[in-house]
């Protein structure tokens, strides 16, 4: 009869580079698995080094340090006798550096697994820096045998195979698993497909955090050999699963916290809730994403221009719940063309939400532009120029309070707006962060409608009246746009899909708004080069994941 095996999955928060505080995770996880009896403690990729490090890979003294960190989080390790720990870290050979996972034991590396299959696609570009492995490691535990996977390894199937050839009764997979809507599932049907068709259960232990454009959702889970799920960790939450093995039967134990759990917001709970709706993933995604963006990156404070509209509104509404009012400043920067319900609303946002709010009239500095531009212009007609001049007033305004308090100016724009170009460079996109990027607009109108089914913190009437730039007299959205819904449509087919115009039209698309969309995804590149960082959540967003020239003849 087969001793009982209990299995550890730690979903950390790791930051990259900051190697002390994230060997502290390690072991603050260690500790609390051997509290509990655990015999196998697997951490994410990288767990040491965080996700995604980047250039600083190729420095040397980046690679030295963090060796002489894994060194001392060994010997840190050495009390927790038995508990055999994957641990993800980078590991420099003659053949070049490595991404890898050490079995430690009693603070001694029992075994060290090379990743094989190196992503080079969508937002990342590990080709660029690691070296590939060859070979599977394979260990034997109580009489059962365990191989080890990194993330993409388990996406292909060569080497969960290589692993039951020799002899791998359970596949442990360390991953940096970067969050997109509806993920979850697809993990679990490449894992079903990849490796329980070996005849392997599965233990995935995926990433928790923020880092620069990527969030990582954890949502690691465990498959019996049938490819059944036995258990499966929450999204966004520092957490220690357990399982036991027994009989090469897997059952869900327990699941513990390696971090406070805010339980202001639903489903924060440490198992995921297979009832939560994508709007609250979405939600907590953009709460996470904005509160290590900050907390990372050392800002205590946001401050943002709050207009009366729908993204400015879901914007203040994420930020309070990320670092909570006290922290959070919004400033409403009023001109002739803004609505007096505008301002009203703004404040009944500000009052509900408890933040810090202050009122800003630029009516007189957008004279003062004017007259001192009036020589050059020479009665030249009202256009752009002037609608952009008053957006880009605002966004000096905001980089003043930023500068002299030291808060981070979050954007509102969102990626609708960014596709197609309305906004202003130099103006309402100017600043830190920007967490609506990847996110179109209807979403935001979804995000808002399902906030306020949890506490009423937006005002009804931004969400149902029109939206608009209030740049010019009666100005909407839709005077220079489709209609959203039909906008967010051509946007995720062209974009997301690489659909060509054609194919749009085909599909139902008025041929003038397809080609009006297709036209302006082109030329506003250079805006988008320009723009703030924010979290990816979409299948392909703005940024890395989205790599089109500037200078480009060529025509969607």
């Amino acid at each position: 009869m087969e001793a009982p095996i209990l299995i550890g999955l730690a979903q950390i928060n790791a930051t990259v580079g900051r190697f002390a505080d994230n060997a502290a995770l390690i072991v603050q996880a260690a500790q609390k698995a051997h509290e509990h009896g655990v015999d196998i403690l697997v951490l994410p990729e990288l767990a040491l080094v965080g996700y995604q490090p980047e250039d600083l890979l190729l420095r040397p003294e980046f690679i030295h340090a963090q060796a002489s960190e894994f060194e001392k989080l060994c010997a840190n390790l050495a009390g927790f006798t038995n508990l055999h720990i994957l641990i993800g870290h980078v590991f420099k050979t003659p053949k070049g550096i490595h991404n890898c996972a050490s079995l430690v034991v009693n603070g001694k590396v029992e075994g060290v697994y090379f990743k094989q299959e190196l992503p080079n696609y969508s937002v990342f570009d590990e080709k660029r820096y690691f070296t590939a492995g060859t070979e599977p490691f394979v260990f034997t535990l109580k009489g059962h045998c365990f191989g080890v996977a990194i993330c993409e390894d388990t996406w292909l199937p060569t080497v969960p195979q290589q692993a039951a050839q020799a002899g791998a009764q359970t596949l442990l997979v360390l991953n940096a698993s970067p969050y997109t809507m509806n993920k979850d599932d697809l993990r679990i049907e490449v894992m079903q497909g990849n490796i329980c068709e070996h005849g392997m259960s599965v233990v995935y232990c995926n990433m928790v955090g923020g880092q620069d454009e990527l969030v990582f959702d954890g949502n690691s889970f465990v498959l019996d050999a049938q490819g059944q799920l036995v258990q499966e960790l929450n999204t966004f939450v520092q957490t220690l699963g357990i399982v036991e093995l027994k009989e090469k039967q897997l059952t869900a134990a327990q699941a513990l916290p390696l971090a406070q759990v805010d339980n202001s917001l639903p489903f924060n709970s440490l198992l995921k809730n297979n009832d939560e709706p994508l709007e609250s993933e979405i939600w907590r995604a953009l709460v996470l994403a904005t509160q290590d963006y900050l907390g990372k990156n050392f800002f205590k404070k946001a401050l943002l221009g709050l207009s009366g509209g729908i993204d400015s509104a879901v914007v203040l509404a994420v930020a309070v719940d990320a670092i909570g009012a006290q922290n959070v400043q919004a400033v409403m920067m009023p001109s002739e063309y803004t609505a007096d319900i505008s301002v009203t609303d703004s404040q009944d946002m500000a009052q509900r939400l408890g933040v810090s709010y202050h009122e800003i009239a630029i009516a007189s500095m957008f004279e003062a532009y004017l007259n001192a531009l009036s020589p050059i212009f020479n009665s030249l007609p009202v256009d752009t120029t002037e609608e952009n001049l008053q957006a880009r007033i605002r966004g000096t305004l905001l980089m003043a309070l930023s500068n002299k308090f030291g808060s981070v100016v979050l954007t509102t724009g969102n990626k609708s707006e960014l596709a197609t170009g309305y906004c202003t460079l130099y103006g309402d996109m100017v600043g830190g962060f920007a967490m609506l990027k990847d996110l179109p607009k209807t979403w935001v109108y979804r995000l808002a409608q399902w906030r306020n089914t949890i506490t009423s913190v937006i005002p009804e009437r931004i969400i149902t009246r029109p939206p608009s730039a209030e740049l010019r007299p009666d100005q909407t959205d839709q005077d220079s746009l489709p209609e959203y819904d039909i906008l967010d449509g051509i946007i995720e087919r062209m974009m997301e899909q690489d659909q060509a115009s054609e194919e749009i039209i085909a599909a139902g698309y008025v041929r003038e708004e397809v080609e009006k969309v297709a036209r302006l995804l082109k030329i506003n590149e250079y805006k988008r080069r320009q723009g703030a960082p924010g979290p990816k959540l979409t299948r392909r967003a703005f940024g890395r994941d989205w790599r089109y020239p500037i200078t480009n003849g060529y025509r969607f």
